[in-house]
């Protein structure tokens, strides 16, 4: 949920440099063709209803087209309250955000989902939303988990030091060099690029992420239980003494593989309510200290795809960064530890990333990682098919069954971001409040009258299970995207815009807070 607040700018929109007649829209338009349409809905007769259509729905790249109705029902009564139609907006036809997470498919969209993720992070680490501020009293730990190595590639070093410095110039057996003296720069195109990619294991690599969720699991599971082994308590009565909760998000490596960003917070004994004050006997550093423990720990054996293949032990990888969190502000001391705000736009900032985000989609390592996955898929398939003789139930329970859906995610199959119940608040409960807000906001508008949403927060977080209204609705699909490729970029220079006026937006809140 997001500007939910009385906004109390220090200057006024029209100081904004993206405001006014000289300030034109950074468009990338590819051809003539493409120009002439956005030519002619700029001069079109409907483009003020066209820029109102692209408004409700936040400037989303990729709406969803509806047409149809609905009623809106007192459930005490079972009077009509209300009635909406497609009818009356621009063409006949209801749009929708697409809500894709992803800033490669929807700039717009992934910011509001980045925003919900930022709360529901924050909220776990500084209380708000119905969580008490209790909880930022509790031991707080921001972890990394990686991969492992499944060959050399280049990579940032420390200090400015050289990529990969050896001796000798040792070679691999296809007598390519295993070094690098280059020190390489920030989106230089060789980092997370095998040093000789006929060296690199690419099949452990798509069994090892297509087995993450599992080790993942695992992992909770382990440092639950040595958690309760630091207590002194069977892991089995560890919820009458402490519990975890936890945030977690996964992102793509430039190497192309998983790894699992978390914040772990440990809490008291379990109660109706949760959230209770953590066991003196655990601080943050201690446990960070069993986080790296858990992670060290956990193993898991992948079954083999195809007949020959080998089974495969898997692991973490050896790299586990596991550090405090304290809500106050951090300085610019990198050994300091991060700050509630620092963490949740992490974790919201890589939520939103996907595998064409992390690198270059033209990038070879990748193109042969999809290509390893379609072959271990097929390859998987024919092996289950002649196992069970072509029975489709049982090949639909085969471990690999469904590897061929998930080549496009480099054979990650996983939740990008995920929590345990009891966190924080929930991303349905955030979007929901914003529901209601935006329906307050425009009651108020509509009467003139002031709002202080911050007052209501209670209300807007409230559960379903307290509405009182009931909406019935028939609604016919029509479709995804704009009409034409010129509307579409129109709308992204239009999210691009929305993001320099937030972004402009929160720089003078901080600028007023100095003062």
């Amino acid at each position: 949920m997001t500007d939910t607040g009385r906004s109390s700018l220090a200057s006024s929109p029209a100081s904004f440099p993206g405001f006014g007649e000289e300030a034109g829209l950074d468009l990338s338009v590819p051809n003539a063709r493409v120009a002439g349409e956005i030519a002619n809905r700029l001069v079109s007769r409907g483009f003020r209803e066209w820029s109102d259509a692209l408004a409700r729905v936040g400037n989303c790249v990729n709406p969803i087209r509806l047409r149809g109705r609905s009623i809106t029902v007192d459930k005490r009564t079972g009077e009509v309250v209300g009635t909406y139609s497609s009818e009356h907006e621009h063409n006949g036809v209801t749009l929708i955000r697409c809500g894709n997470r992803r800033a490669s498919e929807c700039p717009a969209c992934s910011r509001i989902y980045a925003a919900d993720m930022f709360h529901l992070i924050r909220t776990g680490v500084t209380g708000g939303k119905g969580v008490p501020d209790t909880v930022s009293e509790n031991p707080l730990v921001f972890a990394t988990v990686t991969a492992p190595s499944f060959g050399l590639v280049h990579g940032l070093r420390e200090n400015g030091r050289p990529c990969r410095a050896r001796s000798g110039n040792p070679r691999c057996q296809h007598g390519r060099p295993l070094t690098c003296m280059k020190v390489h720069a920030e989106g230089d195109p060789a980092l997370g690029q095998p040093l000789c990619a006929d060296c690199y294991d690419y099949e452990s690599h798509i069994v090892w992420q297509w087995w993450a969720p599992e080790l993942w699991r695992r992992f909770t599971i382990a440092l639950r239980r040595v958690i309760a082994h630091a207590l002194g308590v069977p892991a089995t009565r560890l919820g009458d003494h402490a519990t975890l909760q936890y945030a977690k998000v996964a992102e793509y490596q430039l190497r192309g593989l998983i790894h699992f960003h978390t914040l772990a917070r440990l809490d008291g004994p379990k109660t109706d309510g949760g959230f209770a004050p953590a066991p003196d006997l655990i601080g943050a550093a201690r446990l960070a200290e069993l986080i790296a423990e858990a992670a060290a720990s956990v193993r898991f054996t992948a079954p083999p795809m195809f007949d020959g293949d080998a089974s495969r032990v898997l692991a973490f990888g050896a790299q586990v960064d596991s550090r405090a969190v304290r809500t106050s502000r951090r300085t610019d001391d990198p050994d300091q530890a991060l700050s509630a705000e620092q963490v949740a736009g992490y974790l919201a900032k890589y939520s939103t990333k996907s595998a064409t985000d992390t690198a270059a989609t033209g990038n070879a390592h990748l193109r042969r990682i999809r290509a390893t996955a379609r072959d271990l898929a097929d390859a998987a398939h024919l092996h289950t098919a002649e196992a069970t003789g072509g029975d489709v139930d049982a090949m639909a329970e085969a471990p690999y069954a469904l590897l061929g859906k998930w080549v496009h995610m480099l054979g990650f199959r996983g939740h990008f971001a995920s929590k345990s119940r009891r966190y924080s608040v929930t991303l349905g409960g955030l979007r929901r409040a914003r529901r209601r807000a935006q329906s307050l906001i425009q009651e108020a508008k509509a009467e003139g009258r002031p709002l202080d949403l911050a007052s209501m927060e209670a209300d807007l977080m409230a559960d379903d299970a307290e509405e009182t209204t009931l909406v019935l609705g028939q609604w016919e699909f029509l479709g995804t995207g704009w009409a034409t490729e010129g509307e579409t970029v129109l709308a992204t220079a239009a999210a691009a815009r929305a993001r320099e006026y937030d972004q402009y937006k929160a720089q003078v809140r901080r600028n007023g807070k100095n003062r």
